[in-house]
Parts: structure tokens; sequence; C-alpha cells
């Protein structure tokens, strides 16, 4: 993974990681379900960026490498995995 992918992920883990614990702390708290559900869907849109900027890294940097090194049928089956296991 390229380092500056890598910096901002885990940026991006830790706002995830706290932002789930306020939505924990909302639900203890018995906060008014719309505004919990409000947060989780923050969650869900920062996930999304998480993964879509994991992808970007991973496309400019091994599947770059992998079809320089003449080895697209493999990088083409593992895009198709990703693809697969996103759209279950």
């Amino acid at each position: 993974m390229l380092d500056d992918v890598k910096d901002d992920a885990l940026k991006r883990l830790n706002y995830l990681a706290g932002h789930l614990d306020g939505v924990r702390r909302m639900i203890e708290a018995d906060a008014y379900c719309p505004d919990v559900l409000k947060q989780t869907y923050a969650v869900r849109k920062a996930i999304s960026k998480l993964e879509t900027r994991i992808l970007e890294g991973h496309l400019n940097s091994c599947v770059a490498e992998g079809i320089r090194d003449g080895r697209q049928e493999q990088v083409v089956s593992e895009l198709m995995e990703l693809y697969d296991v996103a759209n279950r």
C-alpha cells in the first residue's frame, strides 16, 4: 500500500472508530432513532470513502505494476473478485 494511502486510511479509520463510539453512546443514552440513523448513514458514507481511497491506491500501484509485469489475468481476476464482493 502506498504510504500516503496508508496514512489517509489510518486517519479515516480513527475518525470512524470515534464516530462509532459516538453512535454507541447515543444508543446507550436512548437517543432519538432518526438522530442515530443519521449518524450511521454518516459512518456508512465514511466507510465508502475509505474503500474508494484504498481502491484508488491499489489501482495506481499494485494493478499498474501487475500489468507492467505481465500479470493481466491475475490482476483482472482480483478486480472481478472485488467487484463481486462489493455487489453481494
